[in-house]
């Protein structure tokens, strides 16, 4: 087993250990819902009632849990440690694509290609890119998507081989993806396989942060988004050319978040958790009679 031991304020790797442990380290980041930690701690999904008594029945009476009245469940620490004190134009971010042979690791599918590119200062700084052989077929309509072959990745080195240079790609950044909750998936149950490490620290999803900043769009997918923002994607679906996508989208976002006085981590925080107002439900008519009319 590979021990990559790595001290970072950002992205580090740790021992994969208890859903207590798995808790703790999901929560450093924010608080959740009982939802979200039952999704991303326990895989739970569907059936609010029965993954909220979940939630509870794993942390409610563990002293470095609180939950609040409205189910949103956190830290007990009266402050979590606060982000390096630096702009947010300033923050080391790691934009990540993952290319797979499915959806889910869960069901044994694998990655075939990773790519990170590290932004920071408001600019592309590098890029790492690897096919990986995924031990495992890849369906015909997974190459169709991708353009990635089993005759492409049959001589390219397994995950266990890259995971020193994927480790060193995400050292120390803040771990930036399109539907982050998918590469960060994938990539924690790769390290979690080959090293018995897992990612803990920072994470920020490009789709949730258009859904704050560009809500009059129809579609905040990544092809949405390169539109609006006049980018060009060479090859879609191919790990790199992705994360080059979503790291420019990245730096636009910055620059929208800095003409609106957000300058730091905890300012994107508060945008990101400002919720939508829900629009006033339409009071049904009572049917009226004939005569009335």
């Amino acid at each position: 087993m590979i021990d990559i031991p790595i001290p970072l304020d950002g992205v580090r790797l740790e021992r994969d250990g208890s859903l207590t442990q798995r808790a703790l380290r999901v929560l450093a980041s924010e608080p959740l819902s009982s939802a979200d930690v039952a999704q991303r701690v326990l895989g739970i999904t569907g059936g609010a009632g029965a993954a909220a008594a979940a939630v509870f029945a794993l942390l409610g009476s563990d002293p470095r849990f609180r939950v609040s009245p409205q189910g949103v469940w956190s830290l007990a620490a009266s402050e979590p440690p606060a982000a390096p004190a630096r702009r947010l134009r300033d923050e080391p971010f790691v934009v990540v694509d993952v290319e797979t042979t499915g959806g889910s690791p869960k069901q044994g599918h694998r990655v075939t290609e990773v790519a990170a590119v590290r932004v920071a200062g408001g600019q592309i700084r590098d890029t790492f890119c690897t096919l990986v052989n995924p031990e495992r077929p890849i369906p015909g309509m997974i190459s169709s998507l991708t353009g990635i072959t089993n005759a492409m990745v049959a001589g390219q080195p397994r995950f266990a081989q890259v995971a020193p240079e994927v480790s060193r790609a995400l050292d120390g950044c803040v771990f930036v993806a399109h539907n982050a909750a998918f590469d960060w998936r994938f990539i924690c149950h790769e390290l979690s396989m080959c090293t018995g490490m897992t990612l803990s620290g920072r994470q920020l999803c490009t789709v949730r942060l258009a859904r704050k900043l560009l809500p009059q769009l129809p579609s905040r997918s990544l092809d949405g988004l390169a539109l609006f923002f006049g980018l060009e994607i060479e090859s879609r679906h191919r790990a790199l050319d992705d994360a080059l996508a979503t790291a420019r989208v990245l730096i636009h976002f910055i620059d929208m978040l800095d003409e609106q006085g957000v300058a730091d981590w905890e300012g994107l925080q508060a945008v990101l958790g400002k919720r939508k107002p829900r629009a006033p439900r339409k009071k049904k008519r009572m049917p009226q009679s004939m005569e009335v009319a």
